[in-house]
């Protein structure tokens, strides 16, 4: 199979993410600064959550136009990668509702941990079925930045129980870390 059906399903699912994700956001009560100084924290999530989807989506589309065939094994591991994403809008929702408590914190860290390990796990099956020689598998390497990313999840997830703050900072951190869609597949296929 090609690769046009999974990106297209792909991009249907993530704009319903982001769709429901900015009908979570409600309205403040009242017309002043103070009103919408109660809803910063959930603004910030919501930045925060949209841009990691979109890392996700863009770092995906990169990996797909590296991608030369997709097999049933690969279709289930981008629905595996989807679920987790799906789970944004409701840990956000949590972390709103709880004032950023520990657990929902860190079970935020925990949805994006998932979807990272899920994207790996797409990642390898895409590797598998294309070979150790394709574009993906020499433009990926080592993957630095997603062992990274792993690691500062989970020091995140514990962090979450003694500094929600923390976790969130780190959370931040990985999302800048990727913020630059990966250099290294669009550099690959120019050459």
């Amino acid at each position: 199979m090609n690769t046009a059906r999974l990106e297209a399903f792909t991009d249907g699912v993530v704009a319903i993410i982001i769709t429901i994700m900015v009908l979570e956001l409600h309205v403040p009560h009242g017309t002043t600064l103070a009103a919408l100084q109660a809803d910063v924290p959930v603004l910030l999530a919501y930045v925060l959550s949209y841009v990691n989807v979109g890392i996700f989506w863009n770092n995906h589309h990169h990996m797909l136009h590296a991608t030369e065939r997709v097999d049933g094994r690969v279709l289930w591991a981008n629905l595996v990668l989807l679920f987790w994403l799906s789970l944004v809008p409701f840990v956000i929702r949590w972390i709103d509702d709880s004032g950023f408590a520990p657990l929902p914190t860190a079970a935020y860290g925990v949805v994006l941990l998932c979807a990272a390990l899920c994207y790996t796990l797409l990642q390898w099956q895409i590797i598998r079925l294309n070979g150790r020689e394709s574009l993906l598998a020499v433009a990926v390497g080592q993957d630095l930045k997603g062992k990274l990313s792993v690691l500062l999840y989970l020091l995140g997830i514990v962090l979450a129980f003694v500094r929600p703050w923390i976790a969130i900072a780190l959370y931040v951190l990985v999302a800048a870390i990727w913020l630059v869609p990966d250099r290294r597949i669009e550099s690959r296929a120019r050459a």
